[in-house]
């Protein structure tokens, strides 16, 4: 699935390790879900999108499920 986590995250100046401490997760798993290798839970998805103050669909391509 595709998504703009690594452009979001860069805007606003953070790491991966602090994106995932945000969130609750590892920074492996922020990297994956960068890379594309893993998907994000909806729970998941939704605190990286409220992080950005945005929707889920604003940050996560869901274009490949319909």
């Amino acid at each position: 699935m595709r998504n703009r986590v690594t452009e979001l995250r860069r805007r606003r100046h953070i790491s991966q390790k602090e994106l995932a401490d945000v969130v609750g997760v590892t920074r492996q798993t922020i990297n994956s879900i960068e890379t594309g290798r893993y998907t994000a839970s909806l729970p998941l998805a939704y605190k990286i999108s409220h992080y950005f103050g945005l929707s889920i669909e604003e940050v996560f391509d869901f274009s490949e499920f319909d």
